[in-house]
């Protein structure tokens, strides 16, 4: 494990080995405490697991001092679904504070959730990098925002509001505007930091695609995603754009206004991106889906593993940090985590 190796790898570079990271794996508690031999409350489980499972980059977004939305005016609470093995991070919806779609168009997320001093967020971003970076010295450490404007629209109105608010055009561009701007002061503050390497954040499409026009999206919000990067990349920064579903159809216009990777889930189909941008930008992702992994498909998740390093090999895909795209989750059993963790190691080996 390495953070050369991600770095190399976001510079499409690889010398060494195929890069590695994992999502959600700190769900699997029993699991890494039987592998790393370490209580749950020890200092250093996560940074043994790790070593254990070589990874070489972790994903990381803050959404800054006046992050929960939720404390600073209104916002909507959709719940959350059970995704661990306890059940313990299960919540229950909550009603929209939004009653009309009149009081949606005109909402303004500076004037309500307001913002922190400025440079008391670029002191704090600065110190939560560093702090990071010695608890995890061998993974490279990014900075990043989670509710870039579609994400930010969500967090605030809930996807139906949402939705409502998209049937009127000028009326949505207006407002994403201002989501725009208010993501623009944390982008701006984390171009103040040492940090050399962001990932934007924005669930802009669903898993079957764009919800709205295609043309919309090339107009109102994939423009302001260049715009954001700008100001990352007058500071030296390296972006690289995250989305969950299937956006692959957006992947040249994002590229087009300045990222230098794409984090996709498997939705995404890994063989497309790689033929197409393999040679641009690096891919963080693969051909592997976590439910094979749940409903026990080995062979399924053994082929996706081979097609997935198969672009490396024919030199197709520069510039990979191999992921299971949509997460691990905790119902993955410890024998699949074991198979696919010794299968990966022994084909990056040979690459």
């Amino acid at each position: 494990m390495s953070k050369k190796i991600a770095i190399d790898a976001i510079n499409l570079k690889m010398e060494e080995r195929v890069a590695h990271t994992e999502y959600s794996m700190g769900y699997h508690k029993e699991y890494i405490k039987k592998i790393t031999y370490l209580p749950e409350e020890h200092p250093e489980i996560m940074r043994r697991f790790y070593e254990i499972w070589e990874y070489d980059f972790l994903w990381y977004t803050d959404d800054g001092i006046y992050g929960n939305w939720l404390e600073r005016g209104r916002a909507t609470d959709m719940g959350h679904a059970i995704y661990a093995k306890d059940g313990s991070d299960k919540r229950e919806k909550k009603e929209s504070p939004f009653k009309d779609i009149f009081e949606i168009w005109e909402f303004d997320p500076e004037k309500e959730y307001g913002f922190p001093d400025f440079q008391l967020q670029v002191k704090t971003y600065e110190k939560k990098f560093k702090e990071l970076s010695e608890k995890f010295p061998e993974q490279l450490i990014t900075g990043g925002y989670y509710k870039t404007i579609i994400s930010g629209l969500i967090q605030a109105f809930g996807w139906e509001n949402l939705l409502l608010a998209a049937s009127d055009k000028n009326k949505f561009e207006k407002l994403i505007d201002r989501f725009f701007n208010y993501t623009l002061f944390y982008m701006k503050a984390w171009s103040q930091t040492s940090v050399e390497f962001i990932i934007q954040h924005d669930d802009f499409v669903w898993t079957s695609g764009p919800f709205i026009s295609p043309e919309f999206y090339r107009k109102a919000i994939i423009p302001r995603y260049g715009q954001l990067w700008k100001v990352l990349k007058s500071k030296g920064k390296k972006v690289l754009f995250c989305s969950d579903g299937d956006y692959h159809i957006f992947a040249k216009d994002i590229i087009e206004v300045g990222v230098d990777g794409l984090i996709f889930e498997p939705v995404c189909d890994f063989g497309f991106m790689a033929e197409n941008f393999g040679d641009t930008v690096c891919l963080v992702g693969s051909y592997v889906d976590c439910r094979d992994m749940t409903f026990g498909k080995w062979e399924k998740v053994k082929n996706d593993i081979d097609r997935t390093i198969k672009y490396v090999e024919d030199g197709k895909c520069k510039g990979l940090i191999f992921a299971v795209g949509n997460h691990i989750p905790a119902n993955v059993s410890d024998e699949m985590c074991d198979r696919y963790i010794n299968y990966l190691k022994e084909k990056w080996k040979k690459v």
